[in-house]
């Protein structure tokens, strides 16, 4: 079977990405597809065990993210090709719904904003994605212990198995002749200097020494992303922006279940979706994420430990829009920490290539957080398109 599409054929070329995480996966694969011979380095010894083992593993809709923008296009995009993909390999992927609520008359108008935004963003009835209007009547009918005055209903939200759409992501890549090299750290990249002949090719050091010409080499080291940018040599990285890690704390429901049967997300909040609720594959309910900044700017250092204090705040947020959440029923659960760019204006994925650093075939995909999981085929798609020169 073949997923190339329109996209120029890459037999004979060689290409490596860095990182196995569930877009660098994704990546490989696109371009084991068209035909390259692909190697995916990775630091840890088995795939995904970075931010895409540390996350809620929720399929989102696209209906939050600025028109034009790389979240916009690649999560709605991306999210049809995942439900395309687990049905194709047999993956567990359950459509929950989702919930987003106005708990006073105040947030109403964020609602409105985010509905508008939908339909921008191509989210319509006649694509089985488009948002509904309830009032709280309308709501509390679907979820009897919800306290919203309005609220809109996603109909596309999913759950999956995180572990095994990565799995099969992993055995098609390889079913295509590619190749994961674990417990590889990446020491240096080392791009043609300028002036170089046509079909030289970019050196990627390992840290034992080893080193190895590639046509395309795509970053997609998550939180490490930055510092492998860092280690190329490109001379100046003014167009590099710094590291910044938000901390996302999850709870769990202790000696209750959950009344929720969907999503449930109350209005966004700066850096994040607010303390919402989410039910995985299994059934098991948590809450979360909520933000917290981290000074470490060296992923090494991260302790992803929950301060089982934060549930103060909690128990706050989540009783805005359920009252009969009991007292002393959250427990820490796990975190993950988010890539962010840090820059002014609005979050979006950033990728550099040689419009940025002038060296053709290299890729950086910076600050891939939320809704990575979800736009992860269409990102790779996009990652190996703009490394193959497209």
């Amino acid at each position: 079977r073949s997923d190339q599409g329109p996209h120029m054929s890459l037999r004979g070329r060689s290409a490596c990405v860095i990182g196995a995480g569930v877009v660098g996966v994704a990546t490989a694969r696109a371009l084991a597809l068209r035909g390259a011979d692909v190697v995916v380095l990775e630091r840890m010894a088995r795939a995904g065990q970075g931010t895409s083992a540390r996350n809620s593993q929720v399929v989102h809709g696209g209906m939050y993210y600025p028109k034009g923008s790389l979240k916009a296009e690649c999560c709605v995009k991306g999210r049809r090709e995942l439900y395309q993909f687990c049905r194709t390999h047999n993956v567990e992927l359950k459509r929950r719904e989702k919930l987003i609520v106005a708990t006073s008359e105040a947030q109403v108008a964020a609602l409105q904003s985010i509905f508008e935004r939908s339909l921008v963003n191509g989210l319509t009835a006649a694509n089985g994605d488009g948002l509904e209007w309830l009032s709280g009547e309308e709501a509390r009918a679907l979820e009897p212990e919800l306290r919203c005055v309005r609220a809109l209903r996603s109909p596309a939200t999913g759950v999956l198995d995180g572990h095994g759409y990565l799995t099969a992501l992993v055995g098609d890549f390889e079913g295509h002749g590619g190749a994961i090299a674990f417990n590889t750290l990446v020491q240096e990249v080392l791009p043609p200097s300028d002036g170089a002949s046509p079909g030289t090719q970019i050196e990627v050091v390992t840290e034992d020494g080893y080193s190895t010409g590639f046509d395309m080499v795509i970053n997609c080291a998550g939180l490490y992303a930055v510092e492998v940018a860092r280690r190329t040599r490109h001379g100046a990285h003014d167009w590099l922006p710094k590291a910044r890690f938000a901390k996302g704390n999850y709870f769990k429901l202790e000696g209750c279940r959950t009344p929720f049967r969907r999503l449930i997300y109350p209005v966004p909040e700066e850096a994040g979706l607010g303390v919402h609720v989410t039910v995985d594959i299994g059934g098991q309910a948590r809450f979360g994420p909520d933000v917290e900044w981290l000074s470490v700017t060296d992923p090494a250092a991260i302790d992803y430990s929950v301060d089982p204090a934060r549930a103060n705040s909690f128990y706050d947020a989540i009783r805005a829009y359920w009252p009969g959440l009991p007292d002393k029923s959250l427990e820490p659960d796990f975190s993950g920490v988010r890539p962010k760019v840090d820059s002014p204006g609005v979050q979006d994925f950033a990728i550099y290539g040689p419009m940025h650093h002038k060296s053709p075939g290299l890729v950086h995909a910076i600050g891939i957080e939320s809704p990575g999981l979800t736009s992860s085929l269409a990102l790779g798609e996009l990652l190996a398109g703009a490394a193959a020169g497209e």
